[in-house]
């Protein structure tokens, strides 16, 4: 007999909360059963601003979710993609000697790095722990060196920390919905995740993703998250400089730049065509002008994201693979060469247009990192009768 056992995944984003509902066929393959997208109540600027009226918004989904499906959920999956968080890249030491490299010296190092974000990081709560480097006698091992012998090891972890109060408040929230969170997964980890599944190729790489109104760069290192940083500008501000300049309206302006016809050459005396103002006073403005306008912003934001950026200065290494998502790229397609060619330090970098995943492979990537863990060892800190350093270590030495 088939039994029936929904999983609940709310993921919480700057525009909306997302409540996906998955589940097993009989054959064990996952799928999701059920979404709905609700506009972000009780959360702005990256933080709870009215704990009442997020619990009320996300509890009232519940109740009709749980009406429709008849299932009562007792536990959630969180995917952030809102809170502030942050990374803390530490490396602990080991002198062999020439002595093997035994469990217990790795055990050692780990609840140490452990101890001291604790120490001196008091106000944060760990996320996530990833594994990131093993260097032994100043060589790169790709896995644990457990059995190997040497004079000198080093294990690199990367610390993803969120604020003790967003943690405090976010748990608050599910509690009174009845709810235990089960994990909080980092969206970009989960979408960095399905990135190396699916190419090979690509355990490090950069990410970047401009939207609308603000952008975002991460750092994926051997299969692990190392770094990420926000920024509050995005593609609408190569629309706001036409507008300055050129005096033109948003609606002529984004019309001109969807038209295919672009990706052809143009003359330095050729004008934008009546027919794009319509019930508009015609305005003799050089397509090229325009055009240069854009190509002038996305070299800056070239340079402010990744170029010019000294946060990347530990990570930035040559021949890069860099994962470029443009938001409003309908209307940008005639600058994908553009973007290509500035964030690739003219082709310096290997730069790749890519797509944004859909809610249902971010959800069922989401449920086999929960299920079967992560490569490098992604272990989300969540209440358990377990310590965390436990759980880290039976997954890593199973």
């Amino acid at each position: 007999m088939e039994i029936y056992s929904p999983k609940l995944f709310i993921e919480i984003n700057k525009s909306n909360y997302i409540f996906a509902i998955g589940d097993e066929n009989k054959n064990k393959n996952f799928y999701l059963i059920y979404k709905k997208i609700v506009p972000i109540k009780g959360i702005d600027s990256a933080r709870i601003s009215d704990l009442d009226l997020a619990f009320s918004t996300i509890r009232e989904n519940i109740l009709l979710i749980e009406q429709k499906i008849n299932f009562t959920f007792k536990e959630a999956i969180i995917i952030l993609d809102n809170f502030h968080h942050t990374f803390l890249n530490i490396t602990g030491f080991k002198k062999l000697n020439g002595s093997e490299i035994l469990k217990e010296n790795i055990t050692y190092i780990l609840n140490s790095l452990k101890s001291n974000v604790d120490k001196f990081e008091n106000k944060k709560t760990i996320l996530h722990i990833f594994n990131t480097k093993y260097i032994l006698d100043k060589k790169k091992i790709k896995n644990l060196p457990i059995g190997l012998f040497g004079d000198f090891y080093s294990h690199e972890l990367s610390f993803c920390l969120i604020d003790n109060n967003d943690n405090k408040n976010l748990h608050k929230i599910f509690e009174k919905c009845n709810l235990n969170i089960k994990k909080v997964l980092l969206k970009s980890f989960i979408e960095s995740s399905i990135i190396s599944s699916k190419h090979k190729e690509c355990d490090t790489f950069f990410k970047i993703q401009i939207n609308e109104s603000e952008s975002k760069i991460l750092y994926f290192e051997n299969d692990a998250l190392k770094f990420e940083q926000n920024f509050n500008f995005g593609s609408r501000i190569v629309i706001n400089d036409i507008i300055k300049i050129t005096s033109l309206s948003e609606n002529i302006i984004k019309k001109f730049l969807s038209n295919p016809l672009l990706s052809q050459q143009i003359t330095e005396q050729e004008l934008i065509e009546k027919e794009f103002f319509e019930n508009e006073t015609y305005k003799k403005i050089k397509k090229k002008l325009i055009l240069e306008i854009a190509e002038a912003r996305i070299k800056e934001f070239s340079e402010l994201i990744f170029l010019k950026n000294i946060n990347l200065t530990s990570h930035k290494k040559e021949k890069q693979i860099i994962l470029l998502n443009i938001g409003e790229k309908s209307n940008f397609d005639v600058f994908k060469e553009k973007y290509t060619l500035f964030f690739s330090a003219n082709n310096f970098h290997n730069v790749k247009i890519i797509e944004n995943y859909s809610i249902e492979e971010n959800i069922k990537n989401a449920n086999e990192i929960v299920n079967f863990g992560w490569k490098q060892e992604a272990i989300p800190v969540i209440q358990s009768k377990k310590s965390m350093i436990a759980r880290f270590f039976d997954v890593l030495f199973d």
